[in-house]
This record gives structure tokens, sequence and C-alpha cells, in this order.
């Protein structure tokens, strides 16, 4: 007869054709696979992973990140599903048993920041996402980059307001919104202090130049 822990063993390896999927994953969500993710379960690991479609990280069920929202979650029979995927592996679980290269950790982040720059980013915000402790994090990201994450932060932010202010009609409020720095006063101080112009002055030297630009090569026709 079997025991109550082989039977639920058995229920498991059997996922139910009518639960509901998660992404496109390889596997489906079941409320036991989630439970086993929101409480660390190390009895499931091996048998299942999870990949988090916003960080592009995979773990095992047991990982002590923090649990992801539900429906950006991804179900993998195996690592090697996860990897085909492209989601890169956690480096605090290990789920393919190999240490993560500070390297690529580190690329990890900064990928993160390219795309959310526009949010509020913290180091625990970071920390969180990447799965490491945010001294570890700031120490090995200002070893690798020879800057802290808040200074990539603060030049990734400069360098987009450069582009809007270039490029677009946004007025600067928008654009201080947009580069996810709400406080405009805070905004123009900022960008003065890392570009020597203020925003409307940096505008109106671009806009300049690209007016002598092109004059310059109508004139060479």
């Amino acid at each position: 007869m079997k025991t109550k822990t082989q039977q639920e063993q058995e229920n498991f390896q059997i996922i139910p054709q009518h639960a509901n999927k998660i992404g496109t994953g390889k596997g489906s969500m079941t409320d036991e696979i989630w439970q086993a993710i929101v409480h660390n379960d190390s009895s499931y690991d091996d048998k299942f992973f999870y990949g988090v479609k916003t960080t592009g990280i995979f773990c095992r069920p047991s990982c002590k990140s923090r649990p992801p929202k539900k429906e950006n979650v991804r179900i993998f029979q195996n690592a090697q599903q996860a990897l085909s995927e492209n989601f890169r592996p956690c480096k605090r679980c290990k789920p393919t048993g190999q240490r993560l290269p500070d390297e690529e950790w580190v690329a990890q982040i900064t990928q993160f920041i390219d795309t959310n720059y526009s949010e509020t980013l913290t180091l625990k915000t970071l920390a969180n996402m990447c799965h490491g402790s945010p001294y570890h994090l700031h120490r090995t990201f200002k070893r690798i980059k020879g800057i802290t994450p808040a200074e990539y932060i603060r030049q990734t932010r400069i360098s987009k307001a450069m582009q809007y202010l270039t490029t677009s009609g946004k007025t600067i409020a928008e654009i201080s919104l947009l580069v996810g720095i709400p406080n405009t006063a805070y905004f123009i101080t900022l960008f003065k202090k890392e570009t020597g112009y203020t925003p409307t002055d940096y505008r109106q030297l671009m806009s300049n130049k690209i007016t002598m630009e092109a004059l310059n090569h109508g004139g060479k026709k």
C-alpha cells in the first residue's frame, strides 16, 4: 500500500492537463507547484525549475529570493529547458550546479537597469531582482564596472534624458518622469551637475548643432 508521501509525489509528477498555464513555459502551474515556490520547498528541487520573465533568471524551488508575481513565472522540467529559452541561472541557488561568474551577474543587473530605469530603483530592489545581498551587489558591481549601481542608474537616466531632449518635443517635466526622476527641480539640478547644462540649454544647444550640420550639409551639394 502506498504511503501518503508516495502518492503526493506521483500526483505531482502527473501534471493535470487542465492546470492554468503560465506564459509559454514547458510545464504547467498548479497550486502545489506555486506553494513549493512561495515556501522555498527544497523537497521539490530537481523536480522542476521556475523562471521569472521580468528578470530572465531561473531558480530552484528552494531559492530564498523574494517570491515573484505568479503571472511572471514560467515552469521548466529541467535546467536545460530554461537555458534553451535564454533564462540565466540564479546566482544564489545555482540551479545548474555551477557558480555564475561575477561578470555575467553584473551584466544581468545592468540589463535590468537599462530596461527599467524609469522605475523606482534602489539597491534593495536590485538585490531582490538579482537574488543577492545589497552589500555583495554593491561591492561586486563597483569592482566590475568601476562605478556603484547608484552611479550607473544616474548615468543611464541622464543619458536617456539627453536623447529625449534631442529627439522629442516633450516638456522637461515629462522627460523627468520618463527617466524615473519625478521631482523636476531635482532632475534639472542633477542634469546640470552631470552635463554642465540645464535641460533647456542642452536642448537649445543640440537644436543649434543639428541646424548647423544641416546647413553645412546643404552647402556642400
